[in-house]
């Protein structure tokens, strides 16, 4: 699982960027590309992209398309499309993810359990 491919992702492809000095609880809903630099906690609803960058402590539960993790999260993740974690990635959570679409670099450190489902059963 170390077939990681991270897309080389600049601050302009992003609609939203919770800046590092950002400490929010809550409940975050977007559809567009989110970055997280700084800190947040509650629920993640998600359409679009979620980076968590690697300053970022995110203790939320996680409902996304796509999630990528450089940070550190503490939260369960269900990603309809993909699931990546980075070398400085850290994930304590379970994960729920399409078939073959959970990725995990060398370095990172993921504790918690991960479910495949299976797209082609839909």
């Amino acid at each position: 699982m170390t077939d990681v491919h991270n897309d080389v992702l600049e601050d302009e492809d992003f609609d939203t960027i919770l800046s590092g000095d950002i400490d929010f609880s809550g409940t975050l809903v977007f559809d567009k590309p989110f970055l997280i630099r700084g800190k947040v906690s509650g629920i993640i609803d998600a359409k679009g992209l979620l980076v968590v960058d690697e300053s970022a402590l995110v203790e939320a539960d996680i409902s996304a398309s796509r999630v990528v993790i450089r940070g550190i999260v503490k939260g369960d993740i269900n990603a309809t499309e993909k699931v990546e974690i980075t070398a400085t990635g850290r994930l304590t959570g379970n994960i729920t993810a399409p078939e073959g679409r959970f990725f995990m670099e060398t370095g990172c450190m993921f504790n918690g359990r991960c479910t495949m489902v299976d797209s082609a059963a839909k």
